[in-house]
Parts: C-alpha cells; structure tokens; sequence
C-alpha cells in the first residue's frame, strides 16, 4: 500500500472519533496499557509533558515546543485533531512524521495488535510514541485527545502537567457540568508531578485544588502568579507582553485567547526551569514569535486574506467562541461576512446564541460524518435572527463570501476545526 492507501486503511479498519464521533469513543485505559505492553512501553524512553484542557491545547502545547526545541532539546509534538495532513499530529523539532514510518508502522503492527481491538486515536497514539523512541528525541509534549483521566495518553508519567482551563464540552463523556468536567480533566495529575492550571476560579478551582492535595502535586495557578504584568495587541494580530524575565517579549499568534494561553506557558517555562530543564532566555523569544515556521501551528486567528480582510479559527465550543465574539467585535469593517459550520455533537444553540446578528452568514457543513447540515444549521440559525444562505462546501461557502465582499468587508471563517481544514486544502489545491 502506499501512503494514500495506508492512511485510507487506518481511517477504514479503526473507528475514528474525528470522522463517527461518540461510536468511536472508548474511555478508559485497557487498550492503551495493552498496546503499551505488546510496544514495550517506548514513551519511558523521553521525557514527557502533559497538556489538557477545553480550550488552547493547541497553541499551549506548540509553543512550549517550540521553546524546548529552540533550547537544544531534540522535542517530540502529539497534538489532535489534523486540519490538512494527519501527519501533522506527529512532529520532531517541528517536521511531520515521514510518509515511510507511517507505512511501515501499519503493515508491521495493525495486524498484530486486531485482538486489542484499539480505536484509531490509541493506535496512532502508539506510532507516535515508538516513532519518538526511534528518533531519540529528549521530550515530548502530549495533548490530551479527549478529557484526561480515561484518556489514553494517560498512561505517561510526565515532568509536567497543564490543565489550560474549562468550558463545555463533550458533555457526553465528561459530564454536563463545569465540576463534572474539570474532575475528568483533572485525571492527569500525578503524585509530585506539578501541575499548572491556565484558568480556574469557583468551583472549578477548588475540584483541582482538592485533587491535588489528595495525591499530593503541587500546583500552580497562572492567574495568581500573574507572569504578564502588561500586554498589548498589536494591529497586525500579535502580542506584545511584559513579563519580570522577558521583557518586550512578542508573540506571533493572534487573537484575545492567547493572552491566557501566554501566562499558561510563561508559568510552565519558569517551573520547567526549577525542574532542571535548561531553557535559554532567547529559546523563550525566538518561540513566542515563530511558533508557526518552528512548529507548522495553523488555524489560529490565521490571516487568509488582506483585501477584504479574511481570517479563520478553530475555535469550536462556547468557551473558545466567546473570545472569537469580542475579537470580531473589534474589528473595523464595513460589513461583516461570516462562513459558519460546525459538527452535532457540539453545542451548536449555545454557539448561534453568542454570535453577532449584524452579520451575513454562509452557512456551511464540513466533509466527515459528523459535520451538521448545512441547512439544519441555517434554520437553527435564523430562528435567533441570524440571516444567510446555505452552501454545501466551504470553499463555496467562502467563493460567496469573497464574490460579494467589498476590499472594506471582514470575513471570518470557522465553528469546527474541520471547518478550517476544509478551507485550508481548499486553498492548497488552488
């Protein structure tokens, strides 16, 4: 099989929980621990770090790789889901998995592994694991795929653990509500292993406080640390922070959300450092404002298009939206154009409930099962005053977007990663 048809037979042979949703959700750690055991356990052989959380996994977890890397440490990256490339979940020192390991790694153990009976995300989880045993890198960053403590990454013992914040989402695995789902997320701490926590105040707070002390990690809150005494967006989308040990520290990624994802990193960095990681001062520079060509990180309050000012998102649930919402709000546009799509398991009336009803929407659905009509969506929709049409691709979505856009127009492109990743092919096609 070649590569197309490697992938082809993965996604065919496996259920994918980014394609069937909730049919492929296993929780708990048997196949992982048995899948562990027939590898030989390859992630004892790297150290690790531990991202969870609802939102800015994503962005949290490339930019300290991209820190690690810049230091000299030779850094594994998992991260999920892929918007273009399913090698994109794989990375050392920024580049993809090669097309051969993937290949190989398929013919030798999909096979042996049938009687674990093992969903695409622990299988792939394995390849990345052995893939980084074989590269001998130093350490790798681990996103959660899906909650923390049933999740299959959570077999690693790492350096460190991040919970980033909580909202909601996947309330059908983790619980519907904001106690129930911090209390899976918090699944990850380990005894002595420090956790920081990005976001947290009530409830939510004390569910991670009690964790911690009942198996004994310290923990951290970035929000009473305050690593940001003073920060700034700059018009062309990035930030500018000041932090007491990288002053006038720029960074690339755009959008309100990353001011949080910033503290969230600058806390970890500076517990990594108490650790015995060794992180330059100029490793932290170089990786806040080049995190995208060190680590191929896209899909974040990405600029697509300057005339009309076109930009995308991966923002997906309300707790990422909300941030969305105000960005938008302070843009300058003579008439705002947004291309909508998101998939049924998410709280899309929560969604629709926040967004600007002076918009024009493009309605939209993307290409897996999972995705929502496009034209169940526009009548949900227009039943809270939100007025559009409807298309059955995003690239016509967007085509539309852009034919009827002024140069002085805003479009916005998002909903669902799988919106972005729709967009983003559409784009590399052309």
């Amino acid at each position: 099989m070649n590569y197309e048809e490697t992938l082809s037979y993965l996604y065919k042979q496996l259920p994918v929980f980014q394609q069937i949703g909730a049919a492929a959700y296993k929780p708990g750690l048997q196949n992982s621990e048995a899948l562990d055991e027939y590898f030989g356990h390859p992630h004892r052989k790297f150290r690790t770090i531990h991202v969870a959380g609802t939102n800015g996994k994503g962005s949290t977890s490339h930019l300290i790789a991209a820190i690690l890397q810049q230091s000299g440490y030779k850094t594994g990256l998992y991260t999920s889901p892929h918007l273009v490339d399913f090698r994109e979940r794989i990375r050392v020192n920024g580049e993809m998995i090669s097309k051969e390991f993937i290949m190989d790694f398929t013919r030798q153990h999909l096979e042996p592994t049938r009687y674990i009976h093992p969903s695409f995300f622990e299988l792939t989880m394995m390849m990345a694991f052995e893939y980084f045993a074989s590269c001998k890198i130093d350490v790798a960053i681990i996103e959660v795929g899906l909650g923390g403590r049933l999740d299959s990454t959570n077999i690693i013992s790492p350096d460190l653990s991040i919970i980033t914040n909580i909202s909601y989402d996947h309330m059908q695995f983790l619980g519907d509500t904001l106690s129930q789902i911090a209390t899976e997320k918090a699944g990850i701490m380990k005894k002595n292993i420090p956790v920081i926590i990005g976001e947290a105040n009530g409830k939510v707070k004390e569910v991670f406080e009690k964790q911690a002390k009942k198996i004994g990690a310290p923990i951290f809150f970035a929000e009473e640390i305050k690593p940001i005494k003073k920060s700034i967006l700059n018009e062309n989308g990035g930030w500018f922070f000041e932090n007491d040990t990288y002053p006038h520290l720029y960074g690339e990624l755009g959008g309100y959300c990353q001011e949080k994802n910033a503290a969230t990193v600058l806390t970890a960095i500076e517990q990594l450092i108490k650790s015995g990681y060794h992180i330059h001062p100029e490793a932290v520079y170089e990786g806040f404002s080049h995190i995208t060509s060190l680590t191929g990180l896209q899909g974040r309050w990405q600029a697509i298009n300057n005339s009309p000012q076109v930009f995308c998102d991966t923002g997906h649930n309300t707790g990422g939206m909300q941030y969305i919402v105000y960005q938008l709000s302070q843009q300058k546009y003579r008439i705002l154009r947004i291309v909508l799509g998101m998939v049924n398991d998410k709280d899309i009336n929560g969604v629709l409930q926040m967004l600007p009803k002076n918009a024009v929407y493009y309605f939209t659905q993307a290409s897996v099962a999972r995705a929502m009509p496009a034209e169940e969506i526009k009548h949900k929709a227009k039943a809270i005053g939100l007025s559009g049409n409807a298309y059955p691709t995003v690239e016509a979505a967007y085509k539309a977007a852009l034919k009827e856009s002024d140069k002085d127009d805003f479009i916005f492109i998002g909903g669902s990663s799988f919106i972005v990743a729709d967009l983003l092919k559409s784009l590399e096609k052309r």
